[in-house]
């Protein structure tokens, strides 16, 4: 709790564009300063410098608390802007340069859409499904909680754009019979976007739609 209050209280850090760099970028300051304030980032005990490696320390929790969603947030981030390892390192078997190609379309695919479902997790904690008549009192409180979780959704958003433009490019043709069993599942959520049976964006409107309905009944009230 105490991490997103810190955050919600800059609000330089939730007037940003769709463009998304400058969100990214202040997001990952103020998670590095509070995960080191935490102590958490000096836990590791490896030297932690390609991609690969972040993305082995993000990790989904029993119970998905504010902290640790954020903690995996700075991996995620982390492992998009690291560099690939060598192939020989990489999560799936790569044999030949049109392997290693699609293997990195797909992971950057993979990547960006498991930071939108941390910040779909993010955004649940702070969504208010209802504007009870008896949450008056607490009305700004809940606006303010409203804001927060409209800036997580809009921040998936912007990694969806992100996620669709890799997914186009590990779909092309001349990848058709490249299969890269480890990462069958990378494979499948390429495809699943392709056939738009995976849309995030759909969902994350849905989402916005429903928060400005509360945020208008709570305006309304006295």
């Amino acid at each position: 709790m105490e991490c997103v209050t810190k955050i919600t209280d800059n609000d330089t850090v939730f007037r940003y564009r769709l463009g998304g760099d400058v969100l990214k970028k202040r997001a990952l300051i103020l998670l590095t300063v509070f995960l080191f304030s935490m102590g958490i980032a000096p836990l590791v005990a490896y030297y932690v410098e390609y991609k690969e490696q972040y993305y082995r320390l993000y990790h989904l929790h029993y119970i998905q608390y504010p902290d640790d969603t954020m903690e995996n947030i700075h991996w995620l981030e982390m492992a998009l802007k690291a560099e690939f390892a060598n192939p020989i390192y990489a999560v799936a078997v790569i044999e030949n340069e049109i392997q290693y190609e699609k293997y990195r379309y797909l992971f950057m695919m993979h990547l960006n859409l498991k930071m939108i479902e941390q910040y779909l997790f993010l955004g649940n904690k702070w969504n208010k499904r209802a504007a009870y008549f008896y949450n008056a009192p607490f009305k700004a409180q809940n606006l303010k909680s409203l804001e927060t979780a409209e800036t997580c959704y809009r921040t998936a958003l912007i990694y969806w754009k992100d996620a669709t433009e890799w997914a186009e490019k590990a779909q092309a043709r001349r990848f058709r019979f490249v299969n890269l069993e480890r990462i069958q599942f990378w494979q499948d959520e390429a495809g699943r976007i392709e056939r738009k049976e995976l849309n995030y964006e759909k969902t994350i409107n849905r989402e916005l739609a429903a928060i400005q309905k509360v945020r208008e009944a709570f305006e309304h009230m006295p």
